[in-house]
């Protein structure tokens, strides 16, 4: 698998993706995913996509906080209802992380997500995504999640560090 950008030839297959009917409470439609990347432009916000033997396979959406504390935000991860449960979406994200530690614009990323959607959650927590503590009252029903991207800033492994102190959203 491979990390791919957004470009006008693939685009369309990128729009095209669609997830279980149960999940589409948790993640917004592709072509939404595309429009936010948009939307997210002045916040540096990326759209990846995720290819596999040439077939477009799922996309993500990462955007820079710009108030504190700085750093990445996973605002949408998805791997289409055809390609789910065969490990694509662990391989997915690990490129993604993998990807910003790269950059190394920052220490961490943080995402929210649905306590109900399990899946996800189970994903997050296998590649080292830890509960971070904070609790937004306009989402009670959300678990805000970070990973420390290990070896940028001389942080260590996500495992090792306390909960990060949130104070925004």
């Amino acid at each position: 698998m491979r990390l791919i950008s957004v470009t006008e030839d693939n685009w369309l297959d990128i729009a095209s993706l669609t997830v279980k009917e149960h999940q589409k409470g948790y993640v917004a439609p592709a072509i939404g995913i595309l429009a936010r990347g948009y939307v997210y432009r002045d916040c540096n916000g990326k759209v990846y996509a995720f290819e596999r033997d040439g077939v477009i396979v799922g996309t993500a959406l990462v955007r820079e906080f710009t108030d504190e504390p700085l750093g990445y935000d996973l605002q949408q991860f998805m791997i289409d209802q055809q390609y789910q449960n065969k490990g694509y979406g662990t391989e997915a994200l690990q490129l993604v992380l993998d990807e910003l530690r790269r950059e190394n614009h920052y220490d961490h990323v943080e995402l929210c997500v649905k306590k109900a959607d399990t899946e996800a959650i189970h994903l997050y927590e296998k590649l080292g995504f830890v509960d971070s503590g904070y609790v937004d009252e306009d989402l009670p029903d959300s678990l805000n999640m970070i990973y420390y991207l290990s070896g940028v800033n001389g942080r260590k492994n996500p495992v090792e560090l306390p909960f990060y102190p949130f104070t925004r959203r």
